[in-house]
This record gives C-alpha cells, structure tokens and sequence, in this order.
C-alpha cells in the first residue's frame, strides 16, 4: 500500500523537476531570439535648418462706424418736418429736417431792405457828386476867364472880384470832395448791408438740416413740434437731431502689443474673420496712435474694412492675424521636437549610427509653428519629432525623415 503511494506521489514530483529544469533554457532561447529578429523602431526625423523665423499675432477687436455724429441744428427754432427715422439710408446733402424760424425770415427780409436802401444811397450820392463837379467847374471856368483878362490888361479887374472868384472856386471843389466821400460812405454801407444779408441768409438755410455725409440713421431724437436749441449755445444742452453713422466702411480697432508694434505698416492688407457670419474679409492697417498706453503697453490700431452691402453692424466682434518676420535666418526646428523643461528645451538626437541622443539646447525666439535654436544644435542634424515619450537615449531606431511644412498667418483662421 505504501509502494503504491510513493509511485503516486512520485509521478508529479518528476514532472515538476523536469519542468524546473528545462524553464531556464527556453527562457534564454526565447530572449536571445527576440534580440535577433526585433527591428529597431521607426522614428519621424525632420532636419535642423535655417530660415527667416515667421510669427503671427492674433488680435481681437470690435467694428466701429468709420464716421459717427450726433447732427445738431445751428439755429434754435420748433421743428416743421422731419424726414428721416431710426434705419433710413441716407445721402451726403439729404435734407433731414427743417427748422421754422420766423424772426430769422424777418431778420433776412430787413437785410435785404438795407441793401436796397444802400443803394439808393449810392444812387444819391453819384447824383450830388455830379452837380458838385458841375459847379466846381463853372467856378473854376469863370476865375480862370477872369484871371487871364487881369493878366491881359493889368486894372481891368478888381483885385476884390478876382478873390471872390478863386474862393467860389475853391468852395466848389471842396463840395466835390465832400460829395465823393459821401458816395465812399454809401458804397461801404451797401458792403456793410450785403455782409448782414449774407449772415442772415446763411443762418436761414440753416433752418435746413442736411446730412454731412452717405450713411445710416441709428438714432433720432426729436419729431415734429420739437424746440430745438442751436447747438453753438453754450448755456444751454442743446439736443441732437438724430444720429448717423457711416457703415459703408468699418473701423476695427485692435491693441497691438509693444513687441509688434515695429511691424506694423501703414497700407498692408490684413485678413479679417468675424465668427458670427464665418467669413473672413480684407482690411486694410489704416491708422495707429502711434503711442503706447501707458497701463496696457499697447498701441490704438485702426484697420479698415469696407462694406458696401452692409453686410458687417457696428460692434460685431472681429479678429486679425499680423504676421510678424524676423529678417535674419536662424537654426529653427519644429516645435513638436522640443521638450521643454524651465527655460531650455530638450530634442532627442539621431545620431549617425541611428541611435538615440538626448541633447541639451539653449531656445531663442518662437514662431508660429518653429523655434529658434541658439546653441546644442548644427545646421542638418536629425531630431524625432512628435511621440518623444516613446524613445530613450541609446536605443536604436530608423529614422524616416517627414515634410516639414510650415503653416502660414493666412492659415490660423
């Protein structure tokens, strides 16, 4: 009975043994053969170049009406008729309202009532200056007639009659005189009464509010009836007529940092995208204040956009993309072979034998997809680019070099 247990129990034991034994063996055979047939990895490689560093900056802003006034009237008066309402188009030289203002109507006829009377005073004047000069040249006639027949025939002549000639004619060229400084006086009371109509005349095609410029009604603020004060009154707060705006062109007014502030050119042509209609239109850098804030360090930036249909409202968000170029060529990579670690960056090396180096580098300027390299890299070598996690320092891969393309500012939209 005890045999028979032992055969039993023995069976297992030697299976076991044997396993033990073998275990060891099949283990070293089966590490050796994975490191003879495993290939090394394929590594996405792009290669150490140099180029112009490109940059972009994103803005945001909203649109503004290029031209926005609230229209007042220059002469106070009670409105007759207006035109116009909330959302009417209108054209430069529109009329938008009328004025009624009686005593400026009296005022113009009375002007004109001068100018007439100055004329008349002219008219006067031309008239006595013409007997003047007649008179003065009868008196004259007859003094000379009586000093030439004195000379002639000396005694003939009374000393006393030919002094009382010579006064008549003396008297008679001094009315001369006096008659033309009387017409003088008459013509610059007609300049001085021409003057006074014109102002009043002015004042009352004032009384007809017009539009200063093509644009929209985005307000109004008196109807028919309404007392309006002139709006040169400085004691009074005189109230506008209505408000317009200009939305055929628009204003998007953006901050642009300091550091962008040197690319900034008059004249170049920007790309606009508003995100409630998707769509991006053309603008143009019109304008900066050409000063930073002194809170934000930024600088006011105007770009125009047109809108000829009116497709675009005033304050609809808006963004921009400005691209900024550095001049100078320098050694960049992509920014997906860059680990970063404070203020350097890390790239895992392909060595020429295809094996991995981590390799230590010193980081100058970015761009929009590149980094700028400025020391622990030469023009040509190979970093992995992309997956960075999955490789190690020494280990063997197969680099497979991929495009590297650049994105563009047009592009970020």
């Amino acid at each position: 009975m005890k045999n028979k247990r032992w055969i039993v129990w023995s069976i297992p034991l030697a299976c076991i043994a044997v396993i033990a034994m073998l275990r060891p063996w099949g283990v070293r055979r089966a590490h050796a053969s994975a490191s003879v047939e495993r290939p090394s990895r394929a590594a996405a490689v792009v290669l150490a170049t140099r180029r112009p560093l490109e940059s972009s900056l994103r803005l945001s802003g909203e649109f503004r009406p290029y031209q926005e006034i609230d229209v007042h009237a220059k002469v106070a008066g009670y409105i007759r008729r207006i035109y116009v309402d909330v959302g009417d188009k209108v054209k430069e030289g529109q009329t938008l309202a009328v004025l009624e203002v009686p005593e400026l109507n009296a005022q113009v006829t009375g002007a004109e009532a001068d100018i007439q009377r100055s004329k008349d005073a002219i008219r006067r004047a031309e008239n006595d200056l013409h007997r003047a000069e007649s008179a003065h040249a009868a008196s004259h006639a007859a003094y000379t007639r009586l000093k030439q027949a004195s000379a002639a025939r000396p005694g003939l002549i009374a000393e006393q009659e030919l002094d009382d000639s010579f006064a008549r004619d003396q008297e008679s060229e001094a009315q001369v005189g006096s008659a033309q400084a009387a017409l003088a006086e008459a013509r610059s009371q007609l300049n001085v009464a021409d003057a006074n109509q014109q102002h009043y005349a002015a004042l009352e095609a004032y009384s007809r509010i017009t539009a200063p410029f093509t644009g929209v009604v985005t307000q109004r603020d008196a109807d028919t009836g309404a007392l309006i004060q002139a709006g040169t009154s400085s004691n009074t707060q005189s109230m506008p007529v209505v408000r317009l705006a200009q939305y055929s062109r628009l204003r998007l007014v953006v901050p642009v940092p300091e550091s962008a502030v040197p690319d900034l050119h008059i004249g170049e042509t920007v790309n606009v995208r508003v995100p409630s209609l998707n769509r991006i239109f053309k603008g143009t850098i019109a304008r900066f204040a050409d000063a930073l804030s002194d809170e934000t360090r930024t600088m006011h930036t105007e770009i125009d956009v047109e809108n000829p249909d009116g497709t675009l409202v005033s304050g609809m968000y808006a963004e921009t993309v400005l691209e900024l170029k550095q001049p100078q060529s320098t050694l960049t990579i992509p920014i997906q072979a860059l680990k970063r670690n404070g203020g350097g960056g890390e790239v895992m090396l392909v060595r020429p034998d295809g094996t991995v180096e981590v390799r230590t580098v010193k980081l100058g300027a970015e761009g929009n997809d590149r980094i700028e390299i400025v020391s622990g890299l030469t023009e040509g070598d190979r970093v992995i680019v992309g997956s960075l996690s999955e490789f190690q320092s020494g280990e063997k891969v197969t680099p497979k070099p991929i495009a590297d393309v650049s994105t563009s500012a047009e592009g970020q939209f």
